[in-house]
């Protein structure tokens, strides 16, 4: 349950908002409550289920060569995703938050912490790489 505070406080206060709108309020009032109707699903654990499973990718290794495990909401995730540009799609990003069994890796490898992004580039893993070392990667 605690994965759904952040959304569902952005859902309260663009609920609010609406509210307000309704009342009279004006349109900056729509575009602040959209905003937050955003980012409540950025954070939400919704946000990435419908992802590739991290056992179905490690039974194929050789056909993911990149994979970056994230969990929404993570500004760090959100920052290699835009650093790496048009090669983020070369990636598998498997979200921790909708894979128990991604969690459980990423756990693994970081002293049971789910410190993401965790990026595994063959058989290495790196824990909030240098975007150039993902972006080297994927060419």
């Amino acid at each position: 349950m605690s994965r759904w505070w952040s959304a569902l406080a952005f859902f309260a206060a663009a609920s609010l908002l609406l509210v307000q709108l309704a009342l009279g309020a004006d349109l900056w009032t729509l575009a602040l409550a959209v905003a937050l109707l955003v980012a409540a699903w950025w954070v939400s654990p919704l946000n990435g289920a419908r992802g590739p499973r991290h056992v179905d990718v490690e039974a194929r290794r050789e056909d993911y060569p990149v994979v970056v495990y994230w969990r929404p909401g993570c500004v760090y995730c959100l920052r290699l995703r835009g650093a790496l540009g048009r090669d983020k799609d070369q990636a598998t990003w498997i979200s921790i938050w909708a894979d128990e069994d991604a969690a459980a890796f990423v756990r693994s490898v970081n002293h049971g912490n789910e410190t993401v992004p965790t990026v595994r580039i063959g058989e290495q893993v790196h824990t909030n790489p240098d975007p150039e070392v993902v972006k080297a990667a994927l060419r």
